[in-house]
């Protein structure tokens, strides 16, 4: 093969490896992203050591992009049905399974090689939180509530990070920061369901979308009134004062907009909701830090 067409070859295949991670759609770093640093400065009651605070965002997003590449593997045969993932490089036939598994591989290997800087109790969090990234893509054939599933997976950076900055077991703030995460997330995930609703009941898979189905509004609803009552509840734990409040209303008037946004459960108007939360995430990020800049 000329060097032209080996060089051609790569570039195709460094494309292909990139869309399986999601690199050019970060919104699924940006929602591990923010409760981490939720966790971090909480933990550290203020701006975190830079050398844990640089392995756990390297590690959020080789995390992320670990599980889109074994969502995709576990998706393989079903995605080409589905008309907002039909192209998806592994649907499509452009890579391999076992390139696939090849790259799920390399990237375990680099969290591995991070999180081995960190304490033992972190390391033992980060297998259970291995466990749960690799396992939630099959949760959906076999129970109506995968989104729940990913809540947990996308908080266990919040335990990790209290051990990492404490040495310690988490205390209760960092357990209520995991389920507050975790029910935001099952509401937000429930509206990247909605997208796909149709092409899940044809092929069979299962989600919280479908289990509200014309309650569907309500739910999110609820998980997102949640979700602030128990970060409330976190922030009063944690001593925060008046800035993490008015990050948490910012937070309510996206999620009021999120609900606008899903009235009528247009596909992609759902998309355009989900693809908002990271705002939220960032605005209570931003009252958290404020917090402890100024307080």
């Amino acid at each position: 093969m000329p060097p032209k067409t080996r060089l051609t070859s790569l570039h195709h295949r460094l494309r292909y490896y990139s869309q399986l991670m999601r690199i050019e759609r970060p919104i699924g770093t940006y929602l591990l992203l923010w409760p981490t640093l939720w966790a971090l400065w909480i933990a550290a009651e203020g701006v975190p050591d830079e050398l844990i605070l640089l392995i756990f965002v390297a590690g959020v997003f080789i995390m992320r992009s670990a599980g889109c590449v074994i969502n995709d593997i576990a998706d393989r045969k079903v995605d080409g049905a589905v008309a907002r993932t039909k192209d998806r490089p592994l649907a499509a036939g452009k890579v391999s399974t076992g390139e696939a598994l090849g790259l799920f591989g390399a990237l375990l290997f680099l969290a591995f090689i991070l999180v081995l800087q960190l304490n033992t109790l972190t390391l033992l969090f980060a297998l259970v939180g291995a466990l749960l990234a690799a396992s939630y893509p099959f949760m959906k054939r076999y129970h109506p509530f995968p989104q729940v599933y990913l809540g947990a997976a996308f908080g266990w950076s919040i335990p990790m990070a209290f051990t990492a900055v404490t040495g310690d077991y988490p205390p209760p703030v960092a357990w209520l920061l995991f389920c507050a995460n975790l029910i935001w997330t099952t509401g937000y995930d429930t509206m990247y369901g909605m997208c796909d609703r149709e092409d899940d009941l044809k092929i069979g898979v299962k989600s919280t979308a479908i289990f509200f189905g014309t309650y569907d509004r309500l739910g999110v609803g609820l998980t997102q009134l949640l979700a602030l009552i128990m970060l409330l509840q976190a922030g009063a734990l944690a001593g925060l004062g008046h800035w993490f409040k008015w990050g948490l209303l910012s937070a309510a008037l996206f999620f009021i907009y999120q609900q606008y946004l899903i009235r009528a459960r247009d596909r992609w108007l759902c998309l355009q909701a989900f693809l908002n939360n990271t705002w939220p995430g960032m605005m209570i990020f931003l009252g958290i830090a404020a917090h402890y800049a100024w307080s």
